[in-house]
């Protein structure tokens, strides 16, 4: 039943959009047990923040939990809140911590830990009633988390630190400034008493064992993402985009494509129209560079991409019609050498309206 603006009108299920982010959860659970066994001795746990890095998080969570994952880290309260069913107590993290009491409380009475970042959250969190908890040290990114030299704070020394965690700032590079922050993060370790430590995300955890401490944060690596070279051989692709074609069109020499006329035609040329643009994350960097792939054939972008469609080179699948699906060349690594953005961006940035 559809209620319109002046009646009620029985109309079947509204359709679906035509675009579709097809997830590969074998390749998802490889690239876990890959990062997993990579962690040597440390125990690989999953940031599943920003909706699993978009991929879904309430379809991602169980698939990591039942391969073996059992540590979760979020961003926002909010994000907590969605998977409190799917997630044991104590096993989940904020990391943004609790920014007021509301925060604090929601995280004593659903048993999320929060990440401590400051002294005012340590003592929010102790005025809530306390207990485990994490704590972020900020050895040298300086984007959240204590100083070192609030170590010996008095509230900080009132927690009941479970993970002790700091985040590399350069772990993609072969910077000096892994081996400071790692010499910041051991002295950290034996000022403050916890449970377990943590300092690798994704490309930390191919710096080696000694970035590694008892647990690591893969991110992007668990998607898809292939943020240092070590990780190449070992991670898969996760994510495809895809799309329905709109139309089918035939060009002449001469006729142009698309906005400011950017793609001329040489001769006569089938082109299609596919239901995806920057709207939905297909950026205008894949303007005359990306392309799209069915059956086996390449299908070249042509022309700037638009809103909410894209035009393609036909010529090597003459048979494609409207309605058909094809899928965006969209592999992480590949995709950013191509296109100029980063791996999070291409990953994050595919929009609501595919179907996951």
């Amino acid at each position: 039943m559809v209620r319109h603006a002046n009646s009620v009108t029985m109309l079947p299920d509204a359709p679906d959009y035509p675009l579709r982010l097809t997830i590969d959860s074998a390749a998802l659970v490889a690239n876990w047990s890959a990062l997993d066994r990579l962690s040597g001795s440390a125990a690989a746990a999953a940031a599943v923040k920003s909706d699993a890095y978009g991929l879904g998080a309430r379809r991602v969570v169980p698939l990591l939990r039942d391969a073996g994952c059992q540590t979760f880290y979020v961003a926002h309260w909010a994000e907590a809140a969605e998977l409190l069913d799917l997630v044991p107590a104590g096993h989940l993290a904020a990391l943004h911590g609790p920014l007021d009491a509301r925060d604090a409380a929601f995280a004593k009475a659903s048993g999320v830990k929060p990440v401590i970042n400051s002294p005012h959250q340590a003592r929010l969190w102790l005025d809530a009633g306390g207990g485990a908890c994490d704590l972020m040290v900020d050895t040298g990114m300086n984007r959240i988390g204590i100083s070192m030299g609030e170590l010996g704070d008095p509230l900080i020394a009132g927690l009941e630190i479970d993970t002790l965690h700091s985040h590399l700032a350069s772990a993609d590079a072969q910077s000096p400034l892994n081996e400071v922050q790692r010499g910041r993060w051991l002295d950290a370790r034996g000022q403050v008493p916890h449970r377990r430590a943590a300092l690798a995300n994704s490309a930390g955890i191919a710096l080696g064992a000694d970035y590694h401490g008892d647990i690591t944060r893969p991110g992007l690596a668990l998607y898809g993402g292939v943020p240092a070279a070590g990780l190449a051989e070992h991670i898969r692709q996760v994510a495809i985009p895809q799309a329905r074609l709109i139309q089918r069109r035939s060009l002449q020499a001469g006729d142009t494509v698309g906005y400011n006329a950017t793609f001329t035609a040489q001769g006569p040329l089938e082109i299609g129209v596919v239901s995806l643009g920057y709207a939905d994350g297909y950026l205008r960097c894949w303007s005359g560079l990306g392309a799209m792939h069915a059956d086996g054939a390449a299908l070249p972008v042509l022309g700037r991409v638009s809103m909410d469609m894209t035009a393609i080179d036909l010529t090597a699948a003459p048979h494609l019609g409207e309605g058909d699906w094809v899928s965006a060349e969209y592999s992480l690594p590949e995709a950013a050498a191509i296109s100029g953005m980063s791996q999070y961006e291409l990953l994050t940035s595919l929009g609501r309206r595919f179907q996951r």
